[in-house]
């Protein structure tokens, strides 16, 4: 049960935040393995002064279309996956909408089933 939240400074369209939206879900399923239908995503826009982050950090150029990607999820949690899943996501962002790979930041955070609940207080186990 993957869940992602994409944030992006306000100004883009819907149907660019549409895309990007798209492609993580695609990556979530297709690379991830989550089951198709999965997708519970939150995008949030913000002005300059509340997304903050460093644009040289670590030697990367990012720039104000700096997108930044986490997914909490139960599935996907092997190495080769990840980093198929960061390749995935970055690549498809250049090829349908020209993002930049230094502007992609992408975080993953694995749970147990159990920290889950879908409905009526109830876990998912």
């Amino acid at each position: 049960m993957p869940f992602a939240r994409i944030d992006l400074l306000r100004g883009k369209t819907a149907e660019y935040r549409a895309i990007v939206a798209d492609v993580v879900y695609q990556g979530i399923v297709d690379v991830l393995k989550a089951p198709d239908g999965d997708r519970f995503i939150v995008m949030s826009e913000h002005s300059p002064d509340n997304l903050i982050y460093d644009p040289k950090f670590l030697g990367w150029d990012r720039s104000p279309d700096f997108i930044l990607i986490q997914v909490t999820s139960t599935v996907g949690n092997n190495k080769d996956s990840k980093l198929a899943f960061f390749r995935y996501i970055a690549d498809e962002l250049k090829s349908r909408l020209s993002v930049r790979p230094d502007d992609v930041m992408i975080n993953l955070v694995f749970v147990d089933r159990s920290d889950w609940s879908f409905g009526n207080g109830e876990p998912w186990v």
